[in-house]
């Protein structure tokens, strides 16, 4: 099994300093693979939450208690994990009660969906709990579960524009992680069809059959419309008004399942950065999806990323999933004005703001962005970055990078 370093090390960190440590992500995304490796040499106790006599123990106090002191041990002292917790009622309730009465107990949960139930469960465990989101595999990642020796030997070396040309497999592996996502089981895939095959059954078992219990019947066809039609719009402001017009589904429909599928970790929207000019747009947001690979099986296209003509989307919406390995979420914004001054993305964190384009094309030479000049010109500018396929430069605080580099931004 392979081990991303920093996720197992977030949970230690998290348990350094609360009882109750909790992955949130979309399904398929490692969750589960991660408290496995976790637990490794440990003593513990694994509980399904998708299992209804797991769910049922759970309803009262007194039973949870005494299956633990039967399972565990009669102290009720050591770790225990809840896989997919989102399925058990009142779970957040039960889980305040153990940690409160057993000092000892420390709880590993996972959970799939945030519908209703991440924010009473940190309301409920304040003080009590670390929330990790747990993605799909960054490019590093990604290259380690394809071929760890290859792994070993790029992460010692400083990436440079030679790179491409030294280790032609870089370029090779970029074009399939843009193709094909970062899943890990689609990552461990052997050929290019096996892929396309299990990332539609995640779509159809998984994001189709979760989802459909908070879609209503009647809309169920307009919410696949829906779907498809947000795909088609990866790395675009997206309009509601325009949404609800195509798809024939009211305006209120609409927000409702964009804010589902936003909870179901499916997609992501990003707003605005502003500083209140009048001319800066301030009301649609920007939409990506949360793991490219499912976005295209929705899409229905696979073709090589050289040739397609969404290929522009595609490589912001990679490199706002790499931004989103580093950042939180709210701190990812997008710029733009009335006058089509725009930015791809603006991370304002730490008091300091940093620009972030992403060009899909090759450089020949560095050259000044109009929008981040004119940016800088109104706003105190750190640094900003021109994520591109080729050039490796700087010219003052404007630093030209490769993908590979994004890992450390």
């Amino acid at each position: 099994m392979i081990v991303r370093e920093d996720y197992l090390n977030k949970i230690v960190s998290g348990f350094e300093y609360n009882p109750i440590v909790v992955l949130i992500g979309a399904r398929q995304v490692g969750k589960t693979s991660l408290m496995e490796i976790f637990v490794k040499d440990k003593e513990y106790l694994w509980l399904n939450g998708q299992n209804p006599e797991i769910a049922q123990i759970f309803q009262n106090f007194s039973t949870i208690e005494q299956y633990l002191m039967i399972n565990m041990n009669t102290n009720v002292e050591g770790l225990l994990v809840v896989d997919e917790f989102q399925f058990i009622n009142n779970i957040s309730l039960q889980l305040k009660l153990l940690v409160d009465k057993y000092k000892k107990l420390k709880i590993l949960c996972s959970v799939s969906s945030s519908l209703n139930i991440i924010q009473k469960v940190e309301e409920s465990l304040a003080g009590r709990i670390r929330l990790i989101p747990v993605y799909s595999l960054n490019f590093y990642e990604f290259i380690k579960f394809k071929d760890a020796e290859f792994f070993n030997i790029i992460t010692k070396l400083k990436i440079s524009e030679d790179s491409v040309v030294l280790f032609p497999q870089l370029r090779v592996y970029l074009n399939e992680h843009l193709t094909y996502g970062g899943l890990p089981k689609i990552a461990l895939a052997a050929d290019y069809k096996e892929k396309k095959e299990l990332l539609n059954d995640i779509y159809q078992t998984y994001l189709l059959k979760d989802i459909r219990q908070y879609i209503n019947n009647v809309d169920f066809v307009a919410f696949n419309k829906l779907l498809r039609l947000l795909s088609s719009q990866i790395s675009n402001l997206i309009n509601i008004n325009e949404i609800s017009n195509t798809i024939q589904l009211s305006y209120r429909k609409c927000e409702e399942y964009i804010n589902i599928l936003e909870q179901m970790f499916i997609i992501n929207l990003i707003s605005p950065y502003t500083s209140n000019s009048r001319k800066e747009i301030t009301k649609m947001k920007k939409i990506f999806f949360c793991d490219i690979g499912l976005r295209n099986v929705v899409y229905n296209s696979f073709n090589d990323i050289d040739v397609r003509v969404d290929n522009g989307a595609i490589f912001e919406n990679y490199v706002f999933l790499q931004l989103l390995r580093n950042h939180k979420l709210p701190s990812i914004n997008y710029y733009r004005t009335q006058d089509n001054t725009e930015i791809d993305f603006i991370v304002n964190e730490n008091n300091e703001l940093n620009a972030i384009e992403a060009k899909f094309k090759y450089f020949k030479k560095h050259k000044k962005i109009r929008a981040i000049s004119e940016f800088g010109k109104k706003n105190d500018l750190n640094i900003s970055y021109i994520v591109n396929r080729n050039l490796i430069d700087n010219d003052g605080n404007q630093y030209y990078i490769q993908p590979y580099h994004l890992v450390r931004i």
